[in-house]
């Protein structure tokens, strides 16, 4: 590692411990040639999730928006911030480690609308309407009459 101050090359770890987070390791280091000392951080670098849009855009995955897109079918719905937080945690991480580095929105969607269905009905039905794009009564009352079937 490089010193900051006098640019040799030569520098000596003198202590290292994680981040509070255990994201990162931090190391104290000492430059051998001006004997000053600096910290340097140590983290895992990971390639990031790619999303795939329906016009076959891709977008790097973006939690809060995923977050966001929950808390807006659950509104004024019995669902906790941590119930939310749990559904975009295992949505993430199930992607992660299922896909290749990418996901469909489509895929996405159908993820959420599991967790949801499982939660609470109505916000499973507000995010099924934008997701699915109900366009009439018709396509409303035909989901609403799938979920009921399933219930029995």
């Amino acid at each position: 590692m490089r010193c900051p101050y006098c640019g040799n090359e030569d520098t000596k770890v003198i202590d290292s411990r994680p981040s509070e987070d255990r994201a990162e390791i931090r190391r104290r280091r000492v430059c051998e040639k001006c004997e000053r000392r600096f910290t340097t951080y140590e983290r895992i670098e990971t390639v990031p999730l790619m999303v795939i849009k329906k016009d076959n855009a891709r977008e790097v995955f973006d939690r809060d928006k995923l977050i966001r897109n929950i808390m807006r079918a659950c509104h004024k719905r019995p669902v906790t911030s941590a119930d939310i937080e749990q559904i975009a945690d295992e949505i993430e991480n199930l992607a992660r480690s299922s896909y290749d580095k990418e996901i469909r929105t489509t895929e996405i969607g159908e993820l959420v609308l599991q967790q949801l269905q499982n939660l609470d009905e109505v916000a499973y039905v507000r995010f099924a309407s934008v997701y699915r794009d109900f366009t009439d009564v018709d396509s409303f009352l035909k989901e609403l009459t799938r979920l009921k079937a399933k219930e029995q």
